[in-house]
This record gives structure tokens, sequence and C-alpha cells, in this order.
């Protein structure tokens, strides 16, 4: 659909093209803002009807909402930002699997010439142009992506290997989960508050939502070296001002469970776990805990004092709002002291400006999550610069599990440009907040938009044409070992042929530019 008619005062950022998608199992919406767009695709469950009918009125604006902020997490690759949220009906909670094939399957009708046997006209297409989208895993489709790549090959889509990223190695993708891509770009900017404050992470009383059963959750406990005294995840709420025992979350995490897992015998004896169906719980402080659910629910709001850092790693949007962040704020004065949002809009961006005006030091999550994205952009450049056979010789796992020398090269060098990237913008938003006195959310904002502002008036200009100063942007662009392996020509024609002769769209910033700038349609299945 045209999002024109959607109105700026409340989606100030105009949409280049919408799809709704709906059918008995779910109804679900792909947003993006540009033409070539990257975003992850999640299923949104509810636990009974009234969560169902509060997850159906914000449905679209979370999807915008998320669209939006990947929109400015993108700054540093070359695609836009893009979305899709799928919300299955209320009676249909277990039909996850079936809401999402029917979701993918809608949208290459939509993507795809019409083939298919019993198709007697041709879907009425008013944008006129090819599509192709980038698609990523989110929450609860990470183990469906692989099914997505797989069927996109066999309806004969020529961008079958980009199309999803975040598949299994045997494919040739680089799963965010097994190598800490997120994490990564994430513990840049917890260790440059370390740094920064010369602060003892041992000693750091750190508290986390999203356990280590998530991917962000489990890899922010396996890079991690504070000081845990609280976690919260979807069993419950796990604390010990002591710090809880490492060794036995690494456990936890290797093996992605939740804390309802953990040892209880390892608390210490201020220590406690309060799981979401356990009712009258008394602690050690001799508070009752009257309702484990509400208690997980709202314990991010009382932690505070248990805390230096929070890292949000899960939980759902706009956890922390104008009207609860008032909870973490005591005479004027935050009760966190370091924030880096992990989680997607897990505060909203008011909240974030009361805590940073109460002496918080946050950062928020379009600048410190970014690092999946980065290795998704990264892992569609090797599939577009290969054909076919040469990236199954150099990108997919062999059968006996054994990856190609090149595979493990490439992602060592994805994760140096993660950490570059994430390294590069907390010193960016760190000096300028300095120098300026501003909110380093709102310095956050203002480099992402600037940055893109600046790809757009690139793509206006005829820069493309000079030849000298494209090869020499493209040298220092391009990861070295696609360079050495397919070479700068070949790389150029391919990935220009896969996107409508428009390559300037996925040429991403040069680490040393970066550095100086601090359509679609509806379909009912």
């Amino acid at each position: 659909m045209n999002a024109q008619f959607l109105p700026k005062a409340e989606y100030p950022q105009p949409l280049f093209g919408m799809f709704l998608v709906i059918s008995s199992e779910f109804r679900g919406f792909h947003l993006r803002f540009r033409d070539i767009a990257r975003g992850g695709i999640r299923i949104v469950k509810s636990r009974n009807r009234e969560a169902y009918s509060i997850n159906a009125r914000s449905l679209f604006d979370e999807n915008y909402n998320l669209a939006n902020t990947q929109q400015r997490k993108n700054k540093d690759i070359p695609e836009g930002g893009s979305k899709g949220v799928i919300l299955l009906d209320d009676q249909h909670q277990d039909k996850a699997k079936v809401a999402f094939e029917k979701y993918i399957d809608s949208i290459l009708d939509l993507l795809l010439p019409p083939t298919s046997p019993g198709i007697k006209d041709p879907i009425v297409d008013l944008h006129g142009e090819p599509e192709i989208l980038f698609m990523g895993p989110d929450e609860n489709t990470a183990d469906l992506v692989d099914w997505a790549t797989e069927h996109a090959r066999k309806r004969g889509a020529p961008w079958w290997k980009s199309f999803f990223t975040g598949k299994s190695p045997k494919l040739g993708g680089i799963p965010h989960d097994a190598y800490g891509m997120t994490t990564l770009s994430v513990r840049e900017f917890v260790l440059g508050i370390q740094r920064k404050l010369n602060l003892n992470p041992s000693s750091l009383k750190k508290m986390q939502t999203g356990g280590p059963d998530g991917d962000l959750g489990s890899n922010e406990i396996l890079l991690s070296n504070e000081k845990y005294t609280s976690i919260v995840d979807g069993s419950g709420v796990l604390v010990d001002p002591n710090g809880i025992d490492h060794d036995e979350l690494t456990r936890l995490a290797k093996k992605r469970e939740m804390i309802s897992a953990f040892d209880a015998s390892k608390l210490s004896p201020k220590g406690y776990r309060v799981l979401i169906d356990e009712m009258n719980v008394k602690l050690p402080t001799g508070e009752v805990v009257l309702n484990g659910m509400t208690f997980r629910n709202t314990f991010h709001l009382r932690g505070g004092h248990l805390c230096d850092l929070f890292v949000p790693c899960g939980g759902r949007p706009e956890a922390i709002d104008l009207s609860t962040v008032s909870k973490i704020i005591v005479d004027g004065k935050s009760t966190i002291p370091y924030i880096v949002e992990g989680a997607n809009l897990f505060i909203t961006q008011d909240a974030k400006l009361r805590l940073e005006k109460a002496g918080c030091i946050l950062f928020k999550d379009a600048s410190a999550n970014k690092g999946g994205v980065t290795s998704s952009s990264l892992e569609v450049l090797a599939s577009l610069s290969f054909d076919d056979k040469s990236f199954i010789e150099n990108m997919c796992v062999r059968g006996d599990g054994t990856p190609p020398p090149f595979y493990i090269n490439y992602v060592m060098e994805v994760q140096e440009v993660i950490k570059r990237n994430a390294a590069l913008e907390f010193e960016a938003i760190w000096r300028e907040h300095q120098r300026t006195g501003k909110p380093r959310s709102t310095i956050s904002d203002e480099l992402s938009w600037a940055i893109t502002k600046l790809d757009e008036e690139l793509q206006s200009t005829d820069l493309w044409n000079n030849d000298g100063l494209r090869r020499s942007v493209l040298r220092d662009a391009l990861p070295v070992l696609l360079l050495d392996r397919v070479g700068l020509d070949t790389i150029i024609e391919r990935v220009s042929i896969n996107h409508s002769s428009k390559p300037l769209s996925y040429l991403p910033l040069p680490p040393r530019e970066r550095q100086l700038v601090t359509g679609g349609g509806c379909f009912y299945n």
C-alpha cells in the first residue's frame, strides 16, 4: 500500500512501503522506510485475551516505531530500516510456524512474478518497479529463517541467498546468537563507560532483563564480567545482592535455559527467586510477593537500588515510559547510574531524557544494539558477491559441520567491523555530550539522521560515475577478504545487478568518512 495516507502528526517520518497480511491465524504488517531496507520479523504472542487486545491496538504503532528505530540503527550499512510484526490471534497462540509460513508466502506472492497455477490475473502493482526485501530473525522467529530461505529458493526467487539473514551456517548464514553479533556492539558501550570512568567491572552491580535463554541475554552473560545482582526473564526474577553465581549463569546461558532452571542452592542467604506462577512468596527482607507475574513485570522499576548498571536485553517495548520513570528517580536523581539499552524501544525517548536529566549515563538502542544489522548486511554482501557455486564453496558449512576457511575468517572480520563501529559511535556521542551538554539520547538521533541524510544526498549526485572516486571508496569500505576473493570489478557488477541498477544504495560508508560525520501492496490470505 501507498503509506501517504498516514497522518504526519502521528507518523512524522514517511514510510516508503507498507505490506498488510491477514490470515485466520494472525494479522501482520511489514513496514520499510527505504526502497532497499533491512529488518527483522517478529511474532507477538499474547498470554490472555486482555493482552491480545492491548497488542492488537498497538500493533501498527509498535511496528512503525521498530522500523523507525531500525532506520536509525542502519546508519552504518547501506540498507534503510524495516520491520515486520506478526500478531497471533488469541485463539491461535500455538500456530506461530503456520502464521510465519503464510506471512512469508504472501509477501513472496507480491514480490515475485505471478507464475503460480490457478492465478488468472496478475496482481495489481501500482509501484511498477521490481522489489526486494531483506529480512532477518527477531522475537520467536530465529528457528524459522531456514524455512524461509529454502522456500524462497523453491519459489524461484533469484535473491533467495540474501532474502533472510541469521540463517544456519549450512545455508551460508552468520547466526547472530552463535557469534554474539548484537552483543558485541552492546558490550562496546558497556566497556566504554567502564573505561571513561575507571570503573572496576567485577564490583559493578548489574541488572539485566532478558535471561540466559535469549540471544542477547545469553551472550551478554557469556561475554561480561560484571557482578550480576538481578536477572529478569520470561520465567521470573532472580536476585542476589551478594552476586549471582556466575558459573551457574554461564551454564544456563550455554544451554539456553531460563532462570527457573537455576540451582537455588547457589544463592546466598540474601538471594531469592520468584517465578511468575508463584504467589505469596516471602523474601529474605521479610517482604511478601503476592503475585509472581506482577512482580516480574515491574521488577525493573524497583530493582534500581540493587544495581549500578542496567542492560535491558529483553522485554516488551516501552517498559519504562513517562508515567513509570519516576519510580527509578528519587529526589531528582536516577537510582540507576548507567543504562545501555540492548533491547529495542525498552525505554521511551521522553523517559530517556528524564533519566539523563536525573544524572543517568544512558546509551539508547539505536546506537548500542546495531551489531546484528551490521552482521546481516555483510552477510548479504557476501551472498550477492558470490555466484551460487562459489557461495556454497566459501560460505556454506559442510555436511560434517566443518566451516570453510573463508567463512571462519569472514565471520572474524565482521566481528571486528561491529566492534570498531560501536567504539567509534561511543566516542562520538561521549565527546559531543561533553562539548555541547546535549543528552546522549538526542545526540544519538542527530548522528543517525546526519549519516542517513548524507547517504541520501550522495545517492542524488553523480559521484557514482566518477570511476576513480568510486573504486577508492569501495576499496576502503568493503571487507578485505571479500575483495581478495571475488575482486572489486566482480562485486560492483553483481551487487549492481541485484539492486536494480542502484549500486550506490548498497555501499557502506567507509570508516574514515563515518568518523567525519559526527510501496508494496495489500494481500489477504
